[in-house]
């Protein structure tokens, strides 16, 4: 008798244990890329023009020389505290061409747009986007401008 209550005892302990660890989570270090929040950079989309919503109208990786070249970086989850998000735009020959920098506090999915433009036009070849949360790559993507 004394066993089987026992037993009951300690299962009970154990449940109550797994429900009150599930609600304290925290929103710090869960769902991180390493930067101290909860937030993620989950896509990172360039194109011509940008919807109402900050998402790219057409998507494309290819540009002409006067074209404004936009990007749209989707995070996901919450952050506690205000995180950053830079965009560092390179040429082929590694030279840093764009550099900026937002400051976002999501509380879900999210959108921050990027844009270059250079008027006299951009010289043909490759480019690198590198988006940056909190100081740490949080993901790439080419583009190339062609003649």
């Amino acid at each position: 008798m004394q066993t089987r209550l026992f037993g009951t005892l300690i299962l009970a302990l154990t449940i109550l244990s797994a429900a009150c660890s599930r609600g304290s989570t925290n929103p710090d270090t869960t769902g991180t890329t390493g930067t101290g929040v909860g937030v993620r950079v989950s896509q990172i989309d360039t194109g011509r023009s940008l919807a109402a919503d900050k998402t790219i109208s057409a998507k494309a990786d290819s540009f002409k020389p006067n074209d404004t070249i936009y990007a749209s970086i989707a995070t996901e989850g919450t952050a506690a505290a205000a995180a950053t998000l830079k965009a560092r735009w390179t040429y082929q020959d590694g030279q840093v061409v764009d550099e900026s920098t937002q400051s976002i506090a999501p509380t879900g999915n999210a959108r921050t747009e990027f844009h270059i433009s250079k008027p006299d036009g951009w010289p043909a070849g490759k480019y690198k986007l590198e988006v940056f949360l909190n100081g740490s790559s949080a993901g790439t993507r080419d583009v190339e401008v062609e003649r």
